[in-house]
């Protein structure tokens, strides 16, 4: 056995153990037949390498490491049934083999000793087992392929047996009869239902059976009679099927239903006229010439493409000298039979270049040897190249980064897109409503003139196309009624809108120069440059975007150091005692942020009209020595303006009107480059005016500003506060009596429309629901009175307390604060309001602590028409501890019965009203109406009997 005879030399095999004969016999295979050898020791790598699919045989020793050959055979049988696998084992053992071929094993060799005869006999049962199996896997895959012939829906075949009778049939040919297959099996062939009862059917496929039987091919076309309709054709081959020693076996016998193709052969020649009609008038042109290149027959219809006639074709020359000498290679024509899709170019008689695509084919055709078939493709051709160009305008579309580079590119591209010259695009401008022209070829300037911005009105054809996004085509654009250019030299043009973007211009000097190709092309164009647009415009909002998102970013971390600042400013002042601590303490926490450089405060001084400062903090002290700070409508300064209008004033800019306003030169010397001053109010009462300046430009944004207002009202709130305590533990007062005449006043309107007099001597209440006041009807009837008031939409509640024949009391709930509420907030207290029909007076206690001008301003601001009759000091010491204790221990329940029973005569002897009568007017139980009067009762006894020594204990079970 020599490699050039052996089967193993273009064979991969795989050697799996460690044992000494494996080694001699890799070395032989390797030596001896030049066989490609694989080695695993363990099964798990075999096993791997046997995954791969690339071995063609496995030679296994029994030993293996923590398992057997047998073993292994069993994993690589679950992987692959056709893999030949030779187990050998040290020691010859029938348990072993018996095991081996019962797992799957190809063959078993026993190595006894690793000598040479023990290695020959190996590669010779090795050698036999891979060709044993590749001829195994040759009779599965022609099984394979004779099964699969044997199935096709679309040919009969039958089997038959050496003798020519019937073994099987396929679907198809079951399909041909309604007979039972089996019961015809065993019958000779050519007797069989599918050739009818004629003689001449069955003594032709008889015939050609016997052929067959003589071991040659045969074939023949026969009828197949059917129920009906006309019978069908049959095409019928045999052929004989021979074992390996050349003795027939079978004959496979394949039936092909051809009357289709004889119906279409007939109908081909009964149409041969049509076709003749047909050729004549297509437009590709067929050519057939002989093998030196001289026409045998040349197509009438070749005017369509060359514009020559038949005749003026055959005297040009050869075929040569119309499609070029190189048009093919002959040698690669005879070996392929056709050359189809050659690119070639030709001019025609008038001169014009076109491009075809020929296709070439040997014939034998009336003396012709090759047929030629010519298309043009020159419109095709000159779209393929305008879609080239169109792909690199877009390419260069995606580099653009303005509206004006797209439409310049779109203008340069616009001659080898759409082959026209004169273009233009115009942008359209949102904010003037206008299309504007960006960019425009020469001969659009040439061919019209000077472009003019149009009006987006949809008057002009511009705007027209953009107004109703309408692509407009015009053979000759004079016949339109919009165009407004009629002096223009364009006639074929285009307007094709651009989405939102504006509009493409394309035209031409020619009448009808748009081709349905040129309209596809510039459409495309304008599509391309749309998309383009669309970009740059979502990139520019995208840019937008993160510009926006980055400022607000940025705002909002000035927010939160702010915020940081301001709850810091909150918590100090919250805890401050005197005014004085509340101004340094805001002033100094302010400018301890790095964000701003100084900070003041400033009182208005009502005399002088002047802001004078009182409390500041930061660099730059000394712009307040060098500055005066006039309150006039006039004022620029920020911190007098705000004082002039109230309102907040906020300078981004310090160096803007530097000439023209001298305080901004003195801040910009110390590095003030932007301030805001916003005033101190509450309850439209001014505390003075906070002022803070940084050293940047536009440090104080509209959310600073807004943040910064709100920590005025809360400065300006809990000044009020420290205003309100003092209040409380100042004696001495100052009663100011006012006139007041003013018709929105609910007591004026009462005691007018009642034809009464009201008095009011304290006793007001606040509720989440509202405001409610107790007030005395003198003279008049009660009844008039709360039937006045149910005609006031300030008056949202009345509830008699008591009444008689010439007054009573009634309580009242206010849809808006009372006055006496607001005074309140300022440490000022209303000892008593009367009104009568003619005029309306108050009584104002006001603690000596509180400017008399800040409580008549807020009259002033609350009623129209206010004078002040008198004022004169007094001094309310004991009065005002005792009910201040007094009031101070009772709970808002336990006051509102109180005074409910006294208005309402409860402590009257006799009483004018029951405990049950006071009970049912505040909706409570009578019950809890005498807890509530005897804890108010005993609570006062202990203010007065006892003073401040002890405080005043709720007696057990007491109602709050």
């Amino acid at each position: 056995m020599t490699a050039s005879t052996s089967i193993l030399q273009s064979s991969r095999l795989l050697l799996v153990g460690q044992f000494e004969w494996l080694d001699r016999f890799a070395d032989r295979l390797s030596s001896d037949v030049d066989a490609t050898v694989e080695t695993a020791r363990t099964a798990t790598e075999a096993l791997a390498t046997v995954r791969r699919g690339t071995i063609d045989g496995v030679v296994s020793e029994h030993a293996l490491a923590g398992t057997t050959g047998v073993e292994l055979i069993e994993q690589i049988r679950a992987e692959t049934e056709t893999l030949p696998v030779v187990l050998g084992a040290a020691s010859g053992d029938d348990t072993v083999a018996s095991a081996a071929m019962g797992a799957g094993a190809t063959d078993y060799v026993a190595v006894d000793d690793p000598s040479e005869e023990t290695v020959t006999e190996l590669l010779r049962r090795t050698e036999r087992a891979v060709r044993s199996a590749r001829r195994t896997a040759t009779r599965r895959d022609r099984a394979r392929q004779f099964e699969a012939m044997f199935q096709d829906d679309r040919t009969a075949t039958w089997v038959l047996d050496a003798d020519g009778s019937l073994v099987r049939a396929n679907g198809r040919a079951r399909e041909m009869v309604d007979e039972e297959i089996a019961a015809l099996a065993g019958e000779p062939f050519w007797t069989l239902p599918w050739w009818g009862g004629t003689g001449a059917i069955r003594d032709d496929v008889r015939q050609i059976v016997e052929t067959a039987l003589d071991g040659t091919f045969g074939n023949a076309v026969v009828s197949q009679p059917r129920d009906g309709d006309d019978p069908a054709v049959i095409d019928l081959s045999v052929r004989p099927v021979e074992n390996e020693r050349g003795e027939l076996t079978s004959i496979i016998v394949e039936g092909v239903d051809i009357g289709d193709r004889v119906g279409l052969e007939r109908e081909l020649r009964r149409s041969e006229e049509l076709h003749r009609v047909t050729l004549n008038n297509m437009t590709d042109t067929v050519l057939i010439t002989d093998g030196d290149g001289e026409y045998t027959y040349v197509c009438p219809n070749v005017h369509f493409i060359f514009g020559y006639t038949a005749e003026e074709i055959r005297e040009r020359g050869t075929i040569d000298d119309l499609l070029g000498g190189d048009l093919f290679d002959r040698e690669e024509l005879a070996e392929e039979g056709v050359l189809k899709n050659i690119e070639c170019t030709a001019t025609d008689k008038a001169g014009r270049e076109h491009t075809l695509l020929v296709n070439v084919r040997e014939v034998s055709i009336q003396g012709g040897r090759l047929l030629y078939s010519c298309r043009d493709i020159t419109k095709r051709k000159q779209r393929e190249d305008a879609l080239a160009t169109l792909q690199e305008t877009a390419r260069e579309f995606l580099y653009a980064g303005t509206d004006q580079e797209i439409a310049q590119h779109v203008v340069d591209s616009t001659p080898e897109v759409a082959d026209v010259d004169a273009s233009a695009v115009y942008l359209f401008d949102g904010e003037e409503n206008d299309l504007r022209p960006a960019a425009h070829s020469p001969a659009m300037a040439e061919l019209n003139g000077p472009l003019p911005t149009v009006h987006v009105d949809g008057t002009a054809l511009p705007s027209y196309s953009f107004v109703e996004d309408e692509a407009l085509f015009f053979e000759d654009v004079h016949e339109a009624d919009r165009l407004e250019n009629r002096a223009t030299d364009l006639r074929s043009t285009a307007y094709i809108p651009l989405g939102d973007h504006g509009v493409f211009v394309a035209g031409s000097s020619t009448v009808d120069a748009f081709s349905r190709v040129t309209r596809e092309l510039v459409d495309l164009l304008a599509a391309t440059a749309e998309a383009a647009l669309d970009r740059v415009a979502r990139e520019s909002r995208l840019r937008e975007q993160e510009r926006t998102l980055q400022e607000q970013n940025e705002q909002l971390t000035a927010l939160n150091r702010t915020n940081e600042t301001i709850r810091e400013i909150d918590h100090a002042i919250v805890q401050a005692e005197t005014r004085e601590e509340i101004d340094h303490t805001v002033c100094e926490l302010l400018a301890d942020d790095d964000r701003f450089s100084f900070a003041w405060i400033g009182a208005v001084d009502q005399a002088s009209e002047t802001v004078e400062p009182r409390a500041w903090a930061g660099e730059g002290q000394g712009y307040l020595d060098s500055r005066s700070f006039d309150v006039t409508p006039s004022a620029t300064e920020p911190a007098a303006r705000t004082a002039a209008t109230g309102d907040a004033t906020m300078v981004p800019n310090v160096a803007a009107d530097l000439r023209e306003e001298p305080w901004r030169k003195e801040a910009l010397v110390r590095d003030y480059l932007s301030a805001l001053s916003i005033p101190l109010r509450y309850n439209e009462i001014t505390h003075g005016v906070l002022t803070v300046y940084a050293e940047t430009r536009d440090a104080f944004d509209d959310t600073a500003r807004a943040v910064l207002v709100e920590l005025g009202e809360t400065i300006a709130s809990a000044l009020s506060a420290i205003e309100r305590k003092n209040a409380l533990l100042t004696t001495s007062m100052t009663r100011v009596e006012l006139a007041v005449d003013d018709p929105s006043f609910v007591l004026s309107r009462l005691a007018r429309d009642a034809e009464c007099t009201l008095s009011y001597h304290g006793g007001v209440q606040q509720t989440a629901e509202g405001s409610y006041v107790f007030v005395t009807v003198d003279d008049g009837s009660v009844e008039a009175v709360a039937a006045a008031a149910d005609e006031l939409v300030a008056v949202e509640e009345i509830r008699t307390i008591s009444a008689d024949g010439t007054g009573g009391v009634l309580r009242l709930g206010l849809a808006e604060p009372f006055l006496a509420l607001e005074l309140a907030d300022h440490g000022a207290v209303v000892r008593e309001v009367t009104a009568d029909p003619a005029a309306t007076t108050l009584a104002i206690d006001v603690p000596g602590s509180i400017d008399v001008r800040t409580v008549t301003q807020i009259v002033r601001g609350t009623f129209s028409d206010v004078e002040l009759r008198a004022k004169h000091s007094i001094d309310r010491a004991s009065e005002r501890t005792l009910y201040a204790r007094f009031v101070d221990e009772l709970t808002d329940r336990q006051l509102e019965v109180v005074q409910t029973a006294y208005y309402s005569g409860y402590f009257e002897s006799p009483r004018d009203s029951t405990g049950e009568d006071v009970a049912a007017m505040l909706d409570i139980s009578p019950p809890a109406f005498y807890q509530h009067v005897r804890a108010a009762q005993r609570k006062l006894f202990a203010a007065l009997f006892e003073g401040s020594h002890r405080p005043v204990a709720a007696a057990s079970g007491e109602v709050q």
